[in-house]
């Protein structure tokens, strides 16, 4: 379950990179034209981005949800070593796939609610 959670947070983060942050980072380097051609192919970019709040605060508490999971005080291997070497490796791997769904999640959020407001503030 713990993994496949994570697997599933890793997907949620990344659908708020792709929805709501490369359109933004897009236009902002002056490639609108590219942002049309990735909303005619993909419409469904334009209903996720009309709900980026609900998809970012979805992909935020999923990334709690995983973190708490991982993280939790009572987590612990088996004792048997080949299950504790199997359980130690998946929980590495679990480790930098979320964090790596942190980054893209902060990404995303940065680009989506604090990057234009952060421009306009700067005059850039």
């Amino acid at each position: 379950m713990n993994k496949s959670l994570t697997w599933f947070t890793l997907f949620t983060t990344t659908s708020t990179l792709v929805c709501c942050a490369l359109p933004i980072i897009f236009v902002t380097l002056g490639l609108g034209a590219t942002v049309a051609a990735m909303t005619s192919a993909l419409p469904f970019l334009v209903t996720l981005s009309q709900y980026k709040i609900w998809v970012f605060g979805f992909s935020g508490f999923m990334l709690l949800i995983s973190g708490w999971l991982m993280f939790r005080p009572d987590r612990h291997c088996p004792t048997d070593k080949k299950l504790g070497e199997a359980c130690t490796s998946v929980f590495k791997w679990n480790k930098r796939i979320y964090w790596f769904s942190v980054v893209i999640w902060c990404i995303g959020f940065f680009a989506a609610f604090l990057a234009l407001p952060l421009r306009i503030w700067l005059n850039i």
